[in-house]
């Protein structure tokens, strides 16, 4: 079984312009080199993404920076799958605005869920702008004891960069970490930076974009990490 390909599927539209989309492949390219896995990953565009597209083949997804998608729907559909079908996924950035939204719509029932990048004036716009965008901005990050990010960096505190303009909406903050979602990541403002989720394998969702260390030559641990739990999953 060590040869078995580990299938990673990358959820989002491709845009060679997009800093995160050049340095996703480095890393996994880095995490493949390091592991000694044979690690395949595959762009699926979220407009490609529908009820009957195939997701089982995939051992793995991560959902990527550069939102609005496409197609919010198709996007939303991949992450259920990982969500309930206990894939591991990563989210970063946009990735993790979408989980939250995925969850808070369906786990926690918030049918009226929206966010505030294509939809600002909705009742519930579970995201909304940061009061000071992250946009090219590097920061502090205290991690929870005990969570999978923090054993994937063997640290409780990290520095990472940011481009992004979008977080959780403080107003429902609250409700929405009740259940099996829970904060294992904050900025130095306190902000609300990664979240996992509770019995799953591996689901990690990030606001930062851990992926940019491979731009410098370095591998990124949670990418490390995710790609473990791929080949764990496919073993």
């Amino acid at each position: 079984m060590e040869n078995r390909p580990i299938r990673i599927a990358l959820i989002g539209d491709y845009d060679p312009q997009v800093t995160a989309h050049q340095a996703i492949p480095l890393a996994l390219e880095m995490a493949t080199e390091h592991s000694g896995l044979n690690v395949q990953w595959q762009w699926l565009a979220t407009d490609e993404i529908h009820a009957e597209t195939p997701l089982h083949p995939f051992d793995g997804f991560w959902c990527v920076p550069a939102s609005p998608y496409r197609h919010m729907d198709g996007a939303l559909l991949a992450i259920r799958f990982a969500r309930e079908q206990r894939r591991p996924f990563l989210g970063t950035c946009g990735g993790f605005q979408h989980a939250v939204l995925e969850y808070a719509r369906n786990v926690l029932g918030w049918s009226d869920a929206e966010h505030g990048e294509t939809a600002p004036d909705a009742a519930r716009a579970l995201l909304t702008p940061l009061s000071c965008a992250l946009v090219e901005a590097v920061d502090s990050i205290h991690l929870a004891e005990g969570s999978l990010i923090a054993q994937a960096y063997e640290s409780a505190e990290i520095r990472e960069g940011y481009r992004c303009r979008y977080g959780v909406n403080p107003q429902f903050e609250g409700e929405l970490l009740e259940r099996g979602l829970h904060a294992v990541g904050h900025d130095s403002q306190q902000g609300l930076r990664a979240v996992e989720l509770s019995g799953h394998p591996f689901f990690v969702a990030t606001l930062f974009q851990p992926e940019r260390a491979a731009l410098g030559g370095v591998l990124p641990p949670l990418v490390g990490a995710f790609v473990q739990a791929c080949a764990g999953r496919s073993s």
